[in-house]
């Protein structure tokens, strides 16, 4: 038996799991073990179909590692792990066939061992093969069996250890490799390469048995790769393929090799391991990036067309950031000067996913930023420039360059906003810089012509530009432009804060002066909207503005909204003497109004008397709610024998409305007040009648009550009766329901109707026995 150890250990430690993966040759067949190996017991189960072949392996742990293990694949078997309702699962499929063994005994210390079945182990060893498994006879047992120990006591068995790749004995007494192999690692990530290298080489003579061999070949590979040293790359990859042809970096070595080939301009060998990359690791990113390759080998030989093929297959099958952005770049690259529009396309596309890759490209970018810019699409050119710029740095010595380049192409775009913000970032980063003569001319003819950028913002570059070019007519004219913005954007008080500026510059600009009046006005219009009264008597005086009849409606408004009847008095008292009738009119009922808020009712009743002279005989005047002032008027004052007229000329002028219920209620109280019960009728049955017509009861029961009364003091008994019968499709309360059916049998009584008089007095003590009007029912039934 002969066995060949293919694939160093991998370790990935995580609460204290192990997992190493092993590839050997039995008989000049491949197979491979996969340890998984922890502090306490663990289960694993293997999962057959109906034929009773191992389809999967699943182990499951209790606790999910601290850190994610990246999937393991090789030529037998794939190993990924997922987490599920707070368990930890390590899933092994196999690609041929599978075998699950549990190890259980330690054959350096255990002294017997016998074959059983457990569900539990500390150790748990997978063999992957392909149709025979290996090292193992498999006989099958009979069902009826002995299970003999074997003892080993005696002769012990020879225990060796670990073994290189010769068969030789490892003694590890120094991790020594373990440090530099992942110093190595890091310096290739760092792209510290001739470094790297010479560690490697190190590693090679310190440890020439080193288990990172194989790794170490790998990264000698990729570093010979990234130097350009296209031999090198050839000769070592062909040791690796040779040797480690099971590894799973064999794809990434089928490319570069294949690569390689095709830097020294041996095609034929470039096209044998691109055809078994391609057929070998189809599904590899790898095999995307060596039609990459492919396609740069096809376009050195001048067929463009079959190459942009192999650009766009690696393009729209990778799912890898930096090869979709390689392909596209190629793509780019290649149609640039053919069709500049449909290579700006695939610039977009690197610039949505990776725009740091143009940085990796920096000299071929560009050249090729300045080609779209000749072409005069400046805005594919600004979108390389600020790639580059946000990759290289503010240290980088083409930074500057870079920057100007990106503002003056962004700045001849559509994009003025963006423009002018990459002009910005270009003046704060370098104000003394090489190119600001430039910057700062395209940034100003720039900002003035700019109509569609935001108005913050172009008024906080029109303070930069009076700042910057106080004695500049440049500042001159950022001070009007400001002016005039501000003015169009309704910013008053802003425009007459400036007014010391504007009038600097009036010599210039001769509507100034128009500017600063405009902006007076349009404030004091403003605050007339927004009721701030006492700022438009302000502005009017600061700025000679003489408040017109216009504006004292206005005044007047805001004032008696905010309660400042004071101003509004006087506003009112400026004008109500007018001689235009009209206007006369108009503010002697404003007087009238601020007047009787402030309770001076007797100012209310003279100076309604004059308007109602004005207005006598015009039914449609809008100012005939004096009538109803006047009438209010009286009512505070206790006028009651100058109600009656005043409540006439109401009637007269608004008919029966609801909104004279209260004072038609406060007639019938007067006729109460006077014993007038035809008064109290008369007014009664009009509010009867305004409740009807808007079907209200708002003034129930009191009006059906008084109209009671009145009816019974002239000893009109039916009227009463139907009266207080309205009341039965009212809602009352139950004190007032027990009043209506008491007075009710009180009015039948007086029609001798004595049996529904009792009927109703049982009522009255129904609704509300507790209350006066019961114990009056009762009473009146005794009798």
């Amino acid at each position: 038996m002969k066995k060949v150890l293919l694939l160093a250990l991998l370790y990935l430690s995580s609460f204290a799991l192990e997992i190493s993966i092993d590839s050997a040759k039995d008989d000049f067949n491949t197979y491979s073990t996969l340890k998984l190996s922890t502090k306490k017991p663990f289960l694993c189960q293997s999962m057959k179909d109906e034929f009773e072949v191992t389809t999967e392996i699943i182990c499951v742990f209790s606790k999910r590692p601290s850190s994610k293990i990246k999937d393991i694949q090789n030529d037998f078997f794939k190993v990924d792990t997922f987490y599920k309702k707070g368990t930890f699962f390590i899933r092994i499929k196999p690609f041929y066939r599978i075998k699950l063994i549990a190890q259980i005994f330690n054959l350096t210390e255990d002294d017997s061992i016998f074959n059983v079945d457990v569900s539990l182990s500390k150790i748990w060893m997978i063999i992957g093969y392909k149709k025979k498994l290996p090292l193992i006879n498999n006989r099958p047992r009979p069902d009826i069996s002995l299970n003999f120990p074997y003892y080993s006591d005696v002769d012990t068995m020879p225990y060796v250890g670990s073994l290189d790749l010769y068969g030789n004995p490892v003694r590890i007494k120094k991790v020594g490799d373990v440090r530099d192999y992942l110093r190595v690692k890091e310096l290739y990530k760092k792209g510290q390469y001739e470094l790297a290298l010479e560690v490697i080489e190190n590693i090679f003579n310190e440890y020439p048995h080193t288990l990172f061999k194989a790794e170490l070949i790998y990264y000698k590979i990729k570093v010979y790769a990234k130097l350009h040293d296209y031999d090198n790359v050839i000769d070592n990859a062909k040791i690796y393929l040779k040797e480690y042809s099971s590894n799973e970096n064999i794809a990434e070595v089928l490319a570069l090799i294949a690569q390689a080939y095709t830097k020294v301009g041996m095609n034929g060998d470039a096209d044998y391991f691109f055809d078994r990359l391609f057929s070998e690791h189809k599904h590899s990113k790898f095999a995307q990036l060596g039609y990459i390759y492919k396609g740069e080998m096809l376009a050195a030989n001048g067929d463009l067309k079959a190459a942009i093929k192999f650009y766009k297959k690696a393009l729209y099958q990778t799912s890898d950031l930096e090869i979709a952005a390689h392909a596209a770049y190629k793509i780019a690259q290649s149609r640039i000067d053919v069709n500049s529009k449909d290579a700006a396309k695939y610039i977009d596309k690197i610039i949505a996913a990776k725009p740091s890759y143009f940085n990796e490209k920096y000299k071929s970018s560009v050249k090729m930023m300045e080609i779209f810019a000749n072409n005069g699409d400046y805005a594919t050119a600004a979108k390389i420039a600020n790639a580059l710029v946000d990759a290289v740095g503010i240290s980088s010595d083409d930074y500057e360059k870079l920057l100007s380049q990106r503002a003056l192409w962004m700045a001849k775009t559509a994009d003025k906003k963006a423009g002018l913000a990459a002009l910005n970032r270009y003046l704060k980063a370098f104000p003394d810089g090489e190119y600001i003569n430039q910057v700062q001319i395209a940034k100003d003819g720039l900002f003035f012509e700019t109509s569609d950028i935001n108005t913050t913002a172009k008024l906080a570059e029109y303070d930069k530009l009076i700042q910057e070019y106080a004695d500049d007519t440049i500042g001159e004219r950022a001070i009007y432009e400001k002016a005039k913005l501000l003015l169009k954007n309704k910013k008053y008080t802003q425009v007459l804060a400036m007014q010391d500026e504007l009038h600097s510059i009036a010599e210039k600009y001769d509507d100034v002066e128009s500017i600063i009046s405009s902006a007076a006005r349009g404030l004091m219009e403003s605050s007339l909207k927004n009721k701030k009264c006492k700022e438009v008597l302000v502005i009017a005086h600061d700025y000679n503005i003489t408040l017109s009849d216009s504006w004292d409606g206005g005044i007047y408004g805001c004032a008696m909204k905010g309660g400042d009847y004071v101003l509004s008095k006087r506003i009112a008292e400026k004008n109500f003497q007018s001689k235009d009738l009209d206007f006369r009119k108009k503010w002697l009922y404003r007087y009238i109004k601020v007047d009787f808020a402030t309770g001076n009712y007797s100012d209310v009743i003279k100076a309604s008397k004059d308007l109602v002279k004005l207005i006598k005989g015009n039914k449609n005047s809008k100012y005939k709610g004096v009538y109803r002032y006047l009438f209010d008027a009286y009512s505070r004052l206790g006028k009651r024998d100058l109600l009656l007229s005043s409540m006439l000329d109401i009637e007269k002028d608004f008919g029966l409305n609801y909104k004279d219920i209260e004072r038609y209620v406060t007639m019938m109280k007067v006729g109460r007040e006077l014993k007038d019960d035809n008064l109290v009728i008369d007014y009664g049955k009009k509010v009867q009648e305004i409740q009807k017509r808007s079907s209200s009861h708002s003034q129930s029961p009191y009006v059906e009550f008084e109209l009671y009364q009145a009816y019974m003091n002239l000893a009109d008994y039916t009227k009463a009766l139907a009266t207080i019968e309205e009341l039965d499709n009212i809602k009352l309360s139950k004190a007032d329901r027990a009043r209506e059916k008491y007075l009710k049998g009180m009015v039948l009584m007086k029609l001798w109707r004595d049996e529904e008089a009792k009927k109703a007095y049982n009522a009255a003590i129904k609704a509300d026995p507790e209350s006066p009007w019961a114990k009056l029912a009762k009473s009146a039934k005794e009798l």
